[in-house]
């Protein structure tokens, strides 16, 4: 397969159209992590969706990418990389036109489920793609540089593209819009992207697929659904227990299976362990606060859809910048200051917004939240990767990387679904009515108070984790 791999790059003329290619494939996957979240005052509204339930809008698509993240790079590696793209994006077009027709929540949650399953296809071939295309050394940093800067950003354009069709079109747009870049990707695909062999000896785990996916599925579903049952319910408990021992059957598994889908040398090691929970605790509060920030701005100050998105870019361009001085920083500072630091300042964003009222202002509480917010993401991101994908076993390389990942969309599954949570359970509802502006914004600060808390708890476990030298 080596050998193979080798020809084609170096024989392959159309290379940087097919970098081109599986950048904007990769940036299919990356922009509807976010593209929903502005919609979604909106969607909720046309499909009927409970306020208990808007953020499974979000945590549907989140999570089943990043719970099967890992077993979808050895299906590319089974079928062909190739092949694993093109399936992966046909499947996530298909899912996004239904979404854009769905009648009902449950359709639509459904299809951001679709989405989520063939994106786990897609990603991890557009990733292994470049580097079956880009052998030259000198190309390859240049091609993984621009597929890099691709994805970092799919937040950006998610939102600004989300608030744009929201306003101008109709939030159906949002999920209609992967339907045409969806077909010109594969037709460009089949004609520029190198075809590679697929893997005879490439196993998919599927114990550990099944296993994985329903403890952090039962985990996730337990946590987004506390509103309704309460955090001592039996249901609670019961799904809480059901996806720890799911977990620990995971965990047990991959000790005994031939080809393990995450070999347990990676999460094991304290620095990568540490790293991956940062990353984690990152995304947690970003899109935790992207969600009832979207609420605040659109439904409690009047903030057009556009607008909303265009207010968030703040955030993004706070946190690019921070990222570039984090990299300037690890030559001299160690990951156990940056990292613990960075998650501290999130968790100042957040303590601004406990002061949250409906007459805030932009300018003046919520634009400071966000960038503070912005610095500490930035500012932890490139140390947490660097420490989560640096192996001793060069065998663990894809491993770590997959993981790394995984924590990301994890991370991003549980925000909405535990601060969107906290928040509804904090508001005020009145016997037979709705409730008031005061009372929702009380469900925001007070999601926004434990957002701050549980930041400030990780940062001291991630500093413990991380070694001192090093």
């Amino acid at each position: 397969m080596g050998r193979l791999q080798e020809t084609t790059a170096t024989g392959h003329r159309d290379r940087w159209r097919a970098l081109a290619v599986l950048a904007t494939a990769q940036l299919l996957a990356a922009v509807d992590v976010t593209i929903m979240v502005i919609a979604l005052p909106s969607a909720q509204r046309d499909v009927g969706l409970a306020d208990g339930d808007k953020h499974w809008v979000l945590v549907a698509y989140s999570l089943t990418l990043g719970a099967l993240l890992l077993a979808g790079g050895r299906v590319g590696d089974r079928i062909g990389q190739r092949r694993a793209l093109v399936v992966g994006v046909l499947g996530f077009t298909a899912a996004s036109a239904v979404g854009g027709v769905a009648p009902d929540a449950a359709t639509l949650i459904g299809s951001r489920v679709g989405q989520g399953v063939f994106a786990a296809m897609l990603v991890p071939a557009a990733l292994s793609l470049v580097s079956v295309t880009f052998t030259d050394r000198a190309e390859r940093a240049r091609a993984f540089a621009a597929f890099s800067a691709t994805l970092m950003a799919g937040a950006a354009v998610g939102q600004v593209l989300g608030g744009a069709l929201t306003t101008w079109a109709d939030w159906r747009w949002c999920m209609y819009v992967n339907v045409p870049i969806g077909v010109a990707v594969v037709v460009a695909a089949l004609k520029y992207v190198p075809a590679t062999r697929p893997s005879r000896e490439a196993r998919i785990d599927v114990p550990g697929v099944l296993l994985a996916a329903g403890g952090l599925g039962a985990i996730v579903y337990a946590l987004g659904e506390v509103d309704r049952n309460g955090w001592f319910s039996q249901v609670t408990l019961g799904l809480l227990g059901a996806g720890l021992v799911l977990l620990a059957a995971f965990l047990h598994w991959q000790t005994r299976a031939r080809r393990p889908l995450l070999p347990l040398g990676v999460p094991a090691h304290r620095s990568r362990a540490g790293a991956n929970l940062a990353v984690v605790a990152a995304q947690f509060a970003m899109f935790g606060m992207f969600l009832f920030l979207t609420y605040q701005l659109q439904v409690v100050s009047g903030f057009s859809a556009l607008r909303t998105g265009l207010a968030f870019l703040p955030f993004v361009a706070v946190s690019v910048l921070a990222t570039r001085l984090a990299l300037r920083l690890l030559a001299v500072v160690r990951p156990r200051l940056l990292i613990p630091a960075g998650l501290v300042l999130i968790g100042g964003g957040f303590a601004f917004l406990v002061a949250l009222t409906p007459t805030s202002s932009y300018v003046g509480l919520v634009l400071p939240a966000l960038v503070l917010a912005g610095v500490g993401s930035g500012l932890l991101m490139a140390p947490s990767m660097s420490a989560a994908t640096t192996v001793e076993d060069v065998s663990h390389a894809g491993p770590a990387s997959a993981l790394v990942r995984t924590s990301q969309q994890i991370g991003a599954a549980l925000g909405p679904a535990v601060l969107g949570g906290l928040a509804s359970a904090y508001t005020d509802v009145p016997a037979g009515g709705a409730p008031d502006a005061a009372a929702i914004v009380r469900g925001y600060a007070s999601a926004g108070a434990w957002a701050a808390a549980i930041l400030m708890g990780t940062a001291l476990v991630v500093a413990l984790l991380l070694p001192r030298k090093g």
